[in-house]
């Protein structure tokens, strides 16, 4: 039964990574298209499906991976993350510097500039609280990386589902509900453990 659960487990999880990838790869909208613009738009693609895995990581979700392993392919993972971010602003900004120049200075006029624009500030401010951990907190730990988190998700599913582009709409959809239904019950969730614990102690 466990074999079972932890194979229908990651079967989905491939599945949910490999299909929008794979309908983004074969897009009508990249057959005219450049190289780097190609490698841009899939470096976006990849990074939403990067999100997704980070709560199941986070949280030590995903069977096969106790949970000291589960944090260290969840930090691994969030440098891949930052890479494809980088990839997909650095490529976007070639193919065309004054729109990356506009949304980096809030003032494109498509809305979705600045929520992916939020999204990547709010991903590069999570990375480097990564690395300034050991000085803070428990409490400011969490509380300034889950936030941070959340915020990343949020305006990376609305960056997301505001471009008509190399993403099939049902994959996409059904990408951004995972990640946006992962990261409330990655968060929810320790909340709901102390409330249950809460009157036993009292």
């Amino acid at each position: 039964m466990r074999m079972a659960r932890a194979f229908l487990i990651w079967t989905g999880l491939a599945l949910a990574l490999f299909v929008p990838l794979t309908f983004a790869a074969t897009s009508e909208y990249l057959v005219w298209r450049d190289p780097v613009y190609i490698a841009a738009g899939l470096a976006g693609v990849l990074a939403l499906c990067l999100v997704m895995m980070q709560p199941l990581l986070a949280r030590g979700w995903l069977p096969g991976l106790h949970r000291q392993r589960a944090r260290l392919v969840h930090r691994a993972v969030g440098l891949l993350l930052v890479a494809a971010v980088v990839v997909h602003v650095t490529g976007l900004w070639i193919t065309s510097p004054p729109d990356i120049i506009d949304a980096l200075l809030l003032r494109s006029p498509t809305p979705f500039s600045v929520w992916g624009v939020s999204a990547m500030w709010a991903l590069f401010a999570a990375a480097l609280l990564s690395f300034v951990r050991r000085h803070l907190s428990l409490r400011a730990w969490r509380v300034g990386h889950t936030s941070l988190a959340s915020i990343v998700v949020l305006g990376s599913v609305i960056h997301a589902m505001l471009i008509e582009g190399t993403m099939d709409t049902t994959s996409k959809v059904v990408l951004c509900g995972l990640a946006v239904t992962a990261t409330v019950a990655a968060v929810v969730t320790p909340w709901l453990r102390a409330r249950r614990r809460a009157p036993g102690k009292q």
